[in-house]
């Protein structure tokens, strides 16, 4: 059955309310209540006006500010397909994804170059549209209507497209909603792009509770957005681990007053227990979220409250609750109980494929069931711990170690900021570690250190000290540019000292 009901921005506009607010704290500009309806049915509009009709593409060039959002739920709204890319992604794939995604137009908020866009027939669109009417209708959707088109993290290539439909915008926002124990005041701090599904869950259920998102593109100095948090009283932060390490080593956090902030959503990999615990220790009375999501499932896919940080800490929580979960084996049955397996999760926020990949939505969906790639244990209350992702291992003495477990294990280390590990071929063992540390003292400090917390049967063939790690648009590790970081130090860690 298809309906303006079953459309998702058309729901999330209904409601929106007096108090929400959209505002980016960097350039002044803001939009409250019926300015933000008058906006994305403005767009809407626009786009219609433009020539679009229900079911077309259009890649929406976002950038960290209002209008980007606008035109991203403008599109929805009309029954278009946004597809959703950052400023840096389109800089270096736009071309590509809009044919692949067989795009009819592309709208940008700053005009972006794209001198190809005529010859793929593609019509280039930029700031706000000319509306011919004061009022658009919402296009009528089904709950299996494709709403749009993300990419992943794109971290090994040129990214997929997920097939997102308004069915699962709409469940997985309101289990959200639930898992935070949003209310409808709620102000978030919004540091990360709309075109990745972290920072485009938390604009969906902010909204969609009534509430308000501040942008801010300015945390290359965090502290301004420290202070945005505290001039415009945000009630929500949102951060990848990176996010908390520059917070943790490079803001005031510690002597900027945050007294409005009620939570912190954490997901996009492992953040060391002692980054939480100092985070809680810096803001008592704001509650640490951790989560774990995948694309492929719209965003999240589990959450651990702040209360069960304590006795569950180092877990990425229980499953949302719209969702069912396996723990499967190699052989593909349910692993024993606390073994590790890959994680299976089922549920209507579960997209259904890849828009452009017909194989690689075979191996990745199957029977309602998504194969996330990530390895986990769940333990008998029910939550998932993860330990790695398939063929994220190295095989030391015939022993098989994740090295998200390995990474995890030396971030918390006095004097090491992160670490990235990966396997290299050794003589005996079969393979070693070969890390990659940002550190805050010397190589040496550094090698004594992880020797004093080097499990014994682990093999390590060198210590690399450098400025920084590799990182998609999204803040996650890309583990694939490891090898080209230019190095600070080098040491080896034998048996008999450093070399």
């Amino acid at each position: 059955m298809r309906s303006a009901g079953h459309n998702f921005a058309a729901r999330l506009l209904d409601r929106v309310g007096a108090g929400s607010r959209l505002i980016d704290a960097a350039r002044g500009d803001s939009h409250a209540g019926a300015q933000i309806r008058s906006g994305v049915t403005g767009f809407a509009a626009g786009f219609v006006n433009a020539g679009l009709r229900q079911g077309d593409r259009v890649v929406i060039c976002c950038a960290l500010d209002t209008h980007s959002s606008l035109a991203y739920l403008g599109a929805m709204y009309a029954g278009l397909v946004p597809v959703p890319l950052s400023e840096a992604t389109f800089a270096a794939s736009g071309e590509q994804v809009c044919g692949r995604s067989g795009a009819r137009a592309l709208w940008s908020a700053r005009g972006v170059r794209c001198d190809w866009a005529a010859q793929r027939g593609c019509i280039a669109l930029q700031g706000a549209l000319p509306a011919p009417a004061a009022h658009a209708e919402p296009a009528a959707c089904a709950d299996g209507d494709l709403a749009a088109l993300m990419t992943t993290s794109g971290s090994t290539g040129t990214p997929r497209l997920v097939r997102v439909t308004h069915g699962n915008l709409i469940a997985n926002t309101e289990a959200i909603i639930r898992s935070q124990s949003l209310g409808d005041d709620e102000l978030a701090m919004l540091i990360l792009p709309v075109s990745y599904c972290f920072g485009a869950s938390v604009l969906h259920s902010h909204l969609y509770q009534g509430g308000g998102v501040v942008f801010d593109s300015r945390f290359m100095f965090p502290d301004k957005v420290l202070r945005a948090i505290s001039e415009h009283q945000c009630t929500t932060f949102a951060g990848v681990p990176t996010v908390y390490n520059i917070l943790l080593r490079r803001s005031n956090v510690r002597s900027i007053a945050l007294p409005s902030l009620r939570r912190f959503l954490q997901a996009g990999g492992a953040l060391p227990l002692e980054s939480v615990r100092q985070m809680r220790e810096i803001v008592p009375h704001a509650g640490f979220f951790v989560m774990y999501g995948q694309t492929e499932a719209t965003a999240r896919i589990s959450c651990l409250s702040p209360q069960r940080l304590i006795d569950k800490g180092g877990s990425v929580g229980l499953p949302l609750d719209n969702l069912e979960i396996r723990i499967v084996d190699a052989d593909g049955r349910s692993a024993r109980a606390s073994s590790p397996g890959e994680i299976w999760v089922r549920g209507p926020s579960v997209a259904d494929g890849y828009y452009d990949d017909a194989p690689g939505s075979a191996t990745k969906f199957h029977d309602g069931w998504l194969r996330t790639g990530d390895l986990a244990t769940q333990d008998p209350d029910g939550f998932l711990w993860l330990v790695g992702r398939t063929g994220e291992f190295v095989k030391m003495r015939g022993v098989r170690v994740g090295l998200a477990e390995i990474e995890a294990r030396f971030a918390g280390v006095p004097g090491i900021v992160e670490c990235a590990a990966v396997g290299v071929p050794h003589a005996e063992a079969g393979e070693a570690l070969a890390l990659y540390v940002v550190a805050e003292t010397g190589a040496d400090e550094v090698l004594a250190a992880l020797r004093r917390c080097m499990p014994p049967e682990w093999i390590c063939d060198s210590v690399t000290l450098v400025a920084e790690l590799p990182r998609t648009g999204s803040g996650k590790l890309a583990r694939s540019l490891i090898s080209e970081l230019a190095p600070l130090a080098v040491r080896r860690l034998t048996p008999g000292g450093p070399a």
